[in-house]
């Protein structure tokens, strides 16, 4: 698993969310946000393996 993958389970298992803003093949934008919802920074990586975990978490959450 990669590290960016590691970081984003990190940081919803210490009850934040995160926010995907852009998600293409080779690009993925993340928000990372407080567990109000506030943004805090962001994540913005070509990681392949983070790419497809992104889309497959989406793929999941919203099946349409």
């Amino acid at each position: 698993m990669g590290h960016a993958i590691e970081d984003l389970e990190s940081w919803t298992d210490h009850g934040a969310v995160y926010r995907v803003l852009e998600l293409r093949d080779g690009h993925a934008l993340v928000q990372l946000c407080s567990c109000t919802g506030e943004p805090v920074e962001l994540l913005e990586s070509d990681d392949p393996q983070l790419i497809a975990y992104l889309m497959e978490k989406q793929r999941v959450e919203d099946p349409s």
